[in-house]
């Protein structure tokens, strides 16, 4: 562990989930730090370019016996990225769900198992968890996926308080952009309607347009966890709330993805209508998210640096540049009363 290196060694940095969404941006920032890098993914991590860290690249399934463990051993810091993707592609873990629960609880638990035992000197590693926000002091969790969580998240502190490591909780809100790896515009609802518009598919919505989020672009959220890397001390033990703290209304962030589109492909803007939510709908679906962070940021500094509608620029340019070549679908001609009502 990391009491056994020499104090002039490079520190272990150890990265969970490295090939995702958030992990491939979180490992482009590191790259360019004095550590000692272990990226861990299930996928091959795409580490381009030259920097400061060495690096150490491993793939594992962090869900097999022993694989956390081994995952993490040395470490001085983790930053713990890990999710279980449904079979739909997006954050929606079925209630009973074996895989939705071990990776998004059981990986904790053998993380903490994993830091705690051995340790010889030197302070307790660090670990920072990419958590989701939840309504302050409000309702229950919506979904399975909130409660697990929160699971994870009362599993670090109570390591907290026993003293093994240093855990620092990060609660982020909808996160979109266009990361480090071409083509990777994450699997949140501006990523789905992107790949929406440029099918000539409408945009939809399960509500009039009037429920807000708080848009958190990828790249402003990777800063964010090295920014609670480098304050683990001050922030440790507690919960963070990362995002702009502004509520943008979904009918009008469609309508704006639709329009810059439609500038993009030379066709009419596809339309944006209200449908019937489906069976799989919860409360979440149907709530405002607003992240307040300015706790975060009065202890570390960290500010949002992403303009929406130039973010949404470059997200609908990466996605034109990634589809070049595919075949150019049919123009939608208009909804039935049976698709939904313009919005």
């Amino acid at each position: 562990m990391a009491g056994s290196r020499t104090p002039a060694a490079r520190p272990l940095v150890t990265v969970l989930g490295a090939s995702g969404y958030i992990g491939s941006s979180v490992v482009a920032l590191l790259r360019s730090r004095p550590v000692r890098l272990r990226t861990v993914s299930r996928r091959p991590c795409p580490v381009a370019g030259d920097g400061l860290a060495e690096l150490d690249v491993r793939t594992a399934d962090l869900t097999a016996p022993g694989a956390v463990a081994d995952a993490v051993a040395g470490s001085d810091a983790v930053i713990h990225l890990v999710t279980h993707r449904s079979a739909t592609g997006d954050w929606r873990t079925r209630d009973g769900d074996p895989e939705g629960e071990h990776a998004n609880v059981t990986v904790t638990l053998d993380l903490v198992e994993s830091l705690g035992s051995g340790r010889t000197a030197g302070p307790p590693p660090a670990v920072i968890y990419a958590s989701t926000v939840l309504p302050p002091g409000g309702p229950a969790p919506a979904n399975t996926y909130e409660r697990q969580k929160l699971a994870s998240e009362r599993i670090l502190r109570a390591a907290c308080a026993a003293g093994s490591l240093r855990g620092v909780v990060l609660r982020l809100p909808t996160v979109y952009g266009h990361g480090p790896v071409p083509g990777d515009l994450g699997r949140g609802v501006v990523a789905a309607m992107v790949r929406r518009g440029f099918a000539c598919e409408p945009l939809t919505m399960w509500h009039d347009g009037t429920i807000e989020r708080d848009l958190l672009h990828v790249d402003d959220a990777a800063r964010a966890f090295l920014s609670a890397l480098d304050h683990a001390d001050a922030l440790t033990g507690r919960h963070w709330d990362v995002g702009c703290g502004l509520g943008h209304g979904l009918g009008d962030v469609f309508r704006t993805i639709a329009e810059i589109i439609g500038r993009h492909t030379g066709r009419p803007p596809v339309p944006v209508l209200r449908v019937d939510p489906p069976d799989g709908a919860t409360g979440l679906d149907f709530r405002s998210v607003r992240a307040d962070s300015s706790a975060f940021r009065s202890v570390t500094g960290w500010a949002p640096r992403a303009v929406l509608r130039d973010a949404l620029e470059q997200v609908v340019a990466a996605h034109a540049v990634s589809t070049a070549h595919a075949p150019t679908p049919k123009p939608h001609t208009g909804p039935s009363a049976k698709e939904g009502i313009h919005l």
